[in-house]
């Protein structure tokens, strides 16, 4: 039976159950959790370092009213980081391939900052979707283009995420594929798209975290806009 190239985003199926579920629940219990010593190992006292930095650093320009979603966006990098990363290893799946679940990330915690900012401040969320100064023949045209890129934002960030790391995956499998039959042929050649194959595994390693930011860097700028 001959393989299709996105064979590989198909969720795998154990006697007829789905096994997205172990693959998502598989990088919470790799992250260590810290103790109570007053002395961690090297590997705690990075992931600390990581998370101040991390919520330091988006939080910043934040009012103190979105810090109380410093735990659910840091935890939200670490899981997209995490799986990310696991899914580029031989014979995994990567969850975050699946626009369903980029999706059911990405709608909810929009949807959460849109009605926060209704809640909070009415006027001004209303005010984003008609910039100061506008002519009055266009006010209903920017009314419906302001919108309409309001409801695409969730949209973005799910086909993004999906789209870069479904074309990172199968760039890989193309060039591992080539390598393999190139080398009886010709073994120079062969040699040569190997190390183009590594070069490209530490760009998509890059590409995983950076996308991972990404997502949690536009959810904090949506968020921002409504505190």
């Amino acid at each position: 039976m001959s393989l299709s190239f996105f064979d590989q985003f198909m969720s795998p199926f154990l006697l007829g159950i789905p096994l997205i579920a172990v693959a998502i629940l598989m990088p919470s219990l790799l992250i260590p959790t810290p103790s109570s010593r007053w002395i961690n190992n090297r590997l705690i006292t990075l992931q600390t370092w990581f998370i101040n930095n991390f919520t330091k650093q988006i939080f910043s320009p934040i009012n103190l009213g979105g810090h109380k979603w410093a735990l659910m966006l840091t935890s939200l990098m670490l899981f997209l980081i995490s799986m990310n990363l696991l899914g580029l290893l031989p014979y995994t799946f990567t969850p975050t391939t699946q626009l369903s679940l980029n999706m059911g990330l990405a709608v909810p915690l929009w949807l959460a900052t849109v009605l926060i900012g209704l809640r909070n401040q009415p006027t001004v969320a209303l005010g984003h979707l008609l910039p100061e100064g506008t002519p009055t023949l266009l006010i209903p045209v920017l009314i419906i283009i302001e919108t309409i890129s309001l409801f695409i934002r969730p949209l973005a960030l799910g086909v993004r995420l999906t789209a870069n790391l479904t074309a990172g995956h199968l760039l890989i499998q193309l060039i591992a594929t080539a390598a393999f039959v190139l080398l009886p042929i010709m073994p120079t050649v062969s040699i040569i798209t190997s190390i183009i194959l590594f070069l490209l595994t530490i760009l998509e390693i890059a590409v995983a975290m950076i996308q991972a930011y990404v997502f949690v860097l536009l959810l904090s700028l949506y968020l921002q806009e409504n505190v």
